[in-house]
């Protein structure tokens, strides 16, 4: 099937290209400012390393999505083909379970995402608070970040009122005032001498690390929070039922934002820990990148580097607002969440999931602690991605999907690396990153995850009872139209034989 022939999906428009994919998506590589103070505090320099080990495994996922997304075009990325391939047509029994698997993989994914708008709208109120005296004098850092959300999502609710495309013009403008500075953050500090090569090389590792149970436990945990970050530029998959030509534009979207982030990644890190050393960046930890302004361009550096952090912070949440409000839209549309979220206006928004995801995160924010809130997304985004991946290689064995077309393809055998990383994330990194709450934050965010993924069962139920009920109402309607054109048969008989 070629893309001309491809309609709009489920009331979304096909009215982005790949440079407009890429610009929503672009929010992603801001997602390392939370953890460039973090890695560094179980990992050292190795933090770099993995980094980079982490955006590689970005491209090795990420190759089995586009080949998914384009195989499915009309599905909303991972979220999307995962409902897709999961269903099970002509399921006997009275609930489907592969539509239960695809549906928690879908919640999983938006539970990975969504949060993000909460965690930034607090970070932004603390820079906010630090930063700025005046403000720090009337308001509490949870008044500052309370207000930051809403002031935010407001603002980005009525930008992407109007459609995607607007919001990729917003995209655009927010890419340009923080990726630049973001990128001359990262180049400078080599270019100007500021980085001792021997704070990355003379502190390689901790130098209590051993590769025993413990600290291989903390390293898979380290890797589900780094892909976190350095593995979402997935989220340019998501958009495929609103690429004017998926078949190329997808495929485009998803190399540029994963070459801008292996990019950014590795040299923010290294110039982070090149210009403090470990030692430094463990006492910076919250933003590493301001004392790194200050070194480097002065006082009014730190001041640039908080507004250009802040439009960041705007950017990431832009993304993960749209991307969240198009993985509750592909449920509802599959019949896993009520049809409510479905709905759209008529420029293709779906206004009332992002209209319950903002009240979501405000909810979110009285908790506090940004640290917390990751923790707890970053499970359910592990078993996003796992799941997928599983996904991924039943659509490549089972027989129903052998014949579809297929316009972008992995290499060939990608099934079993598919596989390798799928259990890589479930459930080893999955492991990991509980083994690694529970020693820096205790149960608390490893509960609140696991609640926030087991409240799927009881919304599936009722999305399922809700799908059964308009299914008989359809029914009912058609017999009783049946009934009424036989009632009306021996009038028109009558009519004939006058005739």
């Amino acid at each position: 099937m070629s893309d001309k022939h491809l309609d709009e999906v489920g009331d979304l428009k096909r009215s982005i290209n790949w440079k407009q994919g890429a610009a929503i998506a672009l929010g992603v590589p801001m997602l390392i400012l939370p953890s460039l103070g973090y890695l560094p505090m179980y990992v050292s320099a190795a933090a770099i390393l993995i980094w980079g080990i982490s955006v590689l495994q970005g491209f090795m996922q990420n190759a089995a999505y586009a080949e998914m997304a384009t195989t499915f075009p009309k599905a909303s990325g991972l979220p999307g083909f995962a409902q897709h391939v999961f269903r099970t047509e002509n399921y006997k029994g009275k609930y489907d379970k592969g539509k239960l698997i695809g549906g928690f993989t879908a919640w999983s994914y938006w539970f990975g995402w969504n949060p993000i708008l909460a965690i930034f709208a607090i970070t932004a109120g603390s820079y906010l608070h630090g930063m700025f005296p005046v403000l720090s004098e009337t308001f509490t850092e949870y008044q500052l970040a309370l207000v930051s959300g809403v002031v935010i999502f407001s603002m980005l609710f009525i930008v992407n009122w109007f459609g995607l495309k607007d919001g990729a013009i917003l995209g655009y403008v927010l890419a340009a005032i923080s990726l630049i500075p973001l990128v001359i953050l990262a180049v400078a500090p080599f270019a100007t001498g500021h980085v001792e090569m021997a704070n990355i090389t003379g502190n390689w590792w901790p130098a209590d690390w051993t590769w025993d149970m413990h600290h291989i436990l903390m390293l898979f945990g380290i890797f589900g929070i780094a892909q976190w970050s350095a593995c979402a530029w997935e989220t340019a998959a998501i958009y495929g039922p609103e690429y004017k030509k998926p078949s190329k534009d997808l495929p485009k979207a998803l190399l540029a934002c994963g070459i801008i982030c292996f990019a950014l990644y590795v040299l923010l890190q290294a110039a982070v820990i090149g210009v403090l050393g470990v030692e430094g960046v463990q006492a910076e930890a919250v933003s590493p990148l301001i004392p790194v302004a200050q070194a480097v361009f002065g006082q009014a550096g730190s001041v640039i580097t908080i507004i250009m952090l802040i439009a960041a912070m705007v950017l990431i949440i832009q993304t993960a607002y749209l991307g969240s409000s198009r993985a509750m839209h592909s449920m509802s549309t599959e019949g896993n969440l009520p049809r409510v979220f479905g709905k759209t206006n008529r420029h293709g928004t779906p206004f009332i999931a992002m209209l319950v995801i903002g009240a979501f995160n405000l909810v979110l924010i009285s908790m506090g602690n940004a640290a917390a809130i990751l923790a707890a997304s970053a499970i359910g985004y592990t078993c996003a991605n796992g799941i997928s991946l599983f996904a991924y290689v039943r659509a490549k064995k089972h027989p129903a999907f052998k014949n579809l077309e297929r316009p972008f393809k992995a290499p060939k055998g990608w099934k079993h690396v598919a596989m390798v990383f799928g259990l890589f994330n479930v459930p080893l990194c999955l492991i990991g990153v509980v083994y690694l709450n529970s020693l820096e934050i205790g149960w608390t965010s490893t509960w609140v995850g696991f609640l926030v993924l087991a409240l799927y069962l009881p919304i599936w139920l009722y999305s399922l009872h809700e799908t059964r009920r308009e299914k008989a109402k359809a029914e009912a309607a058609a017999a009783a139209s049946a009934d009424a054109s036989d009632q009306d048969a021996p009038g028109r008989e009558k009519v004939l034989d006058l005739a």
